[in-house]
């Protein structure tokens, strides 16, 4: 298997934070970095989705895909009533 090229990144942690990281792996019986790179690899992906849905939601505006922020409320304020409105599309 060919060896993928690797880079050190260091960080400066609160000691509780390192303390759990450390805790983890010990109970998973994984190292330290083995931690890190789950975790950072987990981030990246969400941000990346946070970024797609945001682009996403911009181009429906763009496109006018919105609902009225008053339909909206009277939406919401009617959720607790006897006679819900209907979702807003």
């Amino acid at each position: 298997m060919a060896q993928i090229e690797t880079k050190v990144l260091t960080a400066h942690v609160p000691l509780p934070l390192a303390e759990k990281v450390d805790q983890m792996a010990a109970r998973l019986e994984r190292s330290r970095g083995w931690i890190m790179k789950q975790a950072l690899s987990a981030w990246i992906e969400q941000e990346e989705e946070r970024t797609r849905l945001t682009r996403e939601a911009l181009a429906d505006v763009d496109c006018g895909h919105v609902i009225d922020h008053q339909a909206v409320q009277a939406w919401a304020e009617s959720l607790g009533t006897d006679e819900p409105l209907p979702v807003p599309r």
